[in-house]
């Protein structure tokens, strides 16, 4: 029976709006436990994850975060598209099923490998600040920090898009099937229905009182003023009109005309929280395609996004400071093992907050941070026995002035990740967000808006120095996705990428070393408890016995659940897929 909730949105229109901890915005472990799809590849599928097992396949392999998603991408790979193909079916789906993490109103990184080339490329379609900016966007009337949900609701937080524009640009660089085609079953499920996850279901009671203040995000997610339950039947016609849109006009149907206008309109007016974003923000937003951000780790090229991502940069240097010790040897269950690869996260955290930002806008010291002799020096902090009592930023080489202050943004989990190799031999690594779970809460034409400027720090100056990554006009705030290939002798071996927010970084790490150095399969690489050390305090989920032993090292350690979302796949003699099992996604292929 439907749980009626008029009280609670009364509640939510007369209180203010308190801010809620990170894990409000993440299903507890276990809400990932129902089937969205009853094909019988995908219950093979969903029974090996739920046994442990990867997915092996000799053709293709996608791994995604919901079931519907992946078998649209399926469609698209058995009919002999390529990997960016299934891309756009993917993405067009999750905007559908699993809105609160991804869609048409966010942002996206991708890098790809090309069999045809072997060379890797990234596409940057991170969201910008509108030219309407200013550094006191995120400050009160005294220049102090706003509360971080006093901004993201509403309009304030707003971004231009950047997703629709990708899945064009890599549809146009590397697609082979028909642009159009790519949306019919999304649009099918959008017209006819399809039946709300457990995850969904979970997320919108969690974040009743958000989304009720805005019209229509309550009408769709609480429709009758009751929240949506397991297996109802959810349609969003709005949305299915949006997909034809964008099937027959391309991409440009969201950045021109009556959605353009649209998206401007509730950004605008969105009420008590209004943003700044105008139609010449949207009618300029341009994908960047950049070069990878590669670090060589033992026999292996592990290449990832460069800024505006912190992602492949802290992946790279962790590595790097990790490679003089043998790993191997101590195993994923030594303590000492998580001691370096929580002091060398906390060292990489240090260099991410005072140096990454949107390259484009200030001079981020690249070759510096994953210079090997930077990093063997910086390494022989980690030769001690316990917690560092003390981690600060390095000074690498660099032919500009680092004179910067520590960044303060916050990066809470959501987002989705999606892992594709195709028959060609093509390969594709793209995470996908928009923001905080359900974005600014806004939503029109059928899709929710992200909350991509609360990426920036909310102050620009500390002590006198400029904070690298503060809100300017046109720019990208900073991200912590990590969507990564690992290659070996030229050849990809490994796709992965995770949601998380700046956990994200940690998961990859964790899922790079169990396979790579522990030689785990990537489902047992996925499934291995998460250890994530960024500012200091230990975050263990409950599974890992090794709270105890960390805290006798001198750390702080805080036990929780830490709903990653990885998705990989490892390329051999056959592909074997993995997806998290702590979410609803699989990994699926032939």
């Amino acid at each position: 029976m439907k749980r009626l909730v008029p009280l609670l949105l009364s509640l939510a229109l007369a209180l203010p709006l308190y801010a809620q901890q990170a894990a409000d915005a993440v299903a507890p472990e276990g809400a990932g436990a129902g089937a969205v799809s009853s094909s019988p590849a995908v219950t093979k599928a969903q029974e090996a994850k739920a046994a442990g097992r990867p997915v092996a396949a000799r053709d293709w392999m996608i791994s995604a975060a919901n079931p519907l998603a992946v078998e649209a991408g399926a469609k698209v790979l058995r009919a002999g598209g390529t990997a960016a193909d299934a891309m756009v079916a993917v993405q067009s789906v999750l905007g559908l099923v699993e809105p609160q993490s991804s869609g048409m109103g966010g942002g996206a990184f991708l890098v790809w490998y090309d069999a045809a080339t072997g060379q890797v490329t990234t596409l940057d379609g991170r969201e910008t600040a509108p030219l309407a900016a200013t550094p006191r966007l995120f400050q009160d009337d005294e220049g102090e920090p706003l509360q971080f949900y006093d901004a993201v609701v509403g309009g304030r937080s707003v971004g231009v898009p950047g997703t629709p524009a990708l899945m064009q640009a890599a549809h146009d660089r590397w697609g082979t099937r028909p642009w159009a085609g790519l949306f019919k079953e999304a649009i099918r499920l959008a017209d006819d229905g399809f039946a709300v996850s457990p995850r969904l279901s979970t997320m919108v009671a969690g974040d009743a009182l958000r989304l009720s203040r805005f019209e229509a995000t309550r009408d769709y997610f609480m429709p009758d003023l009751q929240l949506l339950e397991v297996g109802q039947t959810l349609k969003n016609p709005a949305y299915a009109e949006t997909l034809r849109q964008i099937a027959g006009q391309g991409a440009k149907a969201i950045y021109t005309g009556e959605i353009a206008r649209d998206i401007v309109k509730t950004v605008r007016t969105a009420p008590g929280n209004p943003g700044v974003l105008q139609e010449i923000d949207l009618a300029i937003y341009e994908v960047h395609e950049r070069a990878p951000t590669c670090i060589e780790y033992r026999a292996y090229e592990v290449c990832g996004m460069g800024p505006p991502s912190s992602g492949g940069l802290t992946v790279g240097q962790i590595l790097g400071l990790l490679e003089p010790f043998d790993l191997v040897a101590l195993g994923p269950d030594s303590p000492e093992a998580w001691r370096l690869i929580g002091d060398a996260s906390r060292l990489a955290f240090a260099d991410r907050g005072r140096y990454m930002a949107d390259s484009d806008f200030v001079p981020v010291p690249v070759k510096g941070l994953l210079d090997k002799a930077y990093l063997g020096k910086r390494a022989d902090l980690l030769k001690g026995d316990d917690a560092l009592p003390e981690v600060t930023p390095g000074t690498p080489e660099f032919d500009h002035a680092l004179n910067r202050a520590d960044d303060e943004s916050i990066e809470f989990p959501s987002t989705s990740h999606i892992s594709i190799v195709d028959g060609m031999g093509n390969a594709l690594s793209m995470t996908t967000t928009i923001e905080n779970a359900f974005g600014s809460r806004l939503m029109t034409h059928g899709f929710l808006l992200n909350n991509e400027l609360t990426d920036f720090s909310f102050r620009t100056h500390r002590d006198g120095r400029p904070i690298a990554n503060r809100v300017e006009p046109g720019k990208r705030p900073r991200s912590s996705m990590a969507p990564s290939i690992v290659l070996k002798d030229g050849k990809p071996i490994l796709i992965v990428g995770s949601p998380g927010g700046s956990r994200i970084i940690g998961y990859v790490v964790k899922t790079l070393i169990a396979h790579l150095d522990w030689g785990m399969d990537v489902q047992e690489a996925i499934d291995l408890p998460n250890l994530v050390n960024r500012f200091g305090p230990y975050d263990v989920e409950p599974t890992s016995p090794l709270a105890p032993a960390l805290q006798s090292l001198g750390y702080e350690v805080n036990t929780r659940p830490l709903i990653s979302g990885l998705h990989a796949i490892a390329i051999g003699d056959t592909l074997q897929g993995g997806a998290d099992r702590r979410r609803e996604g699989v990994a699926l292929g032939d």
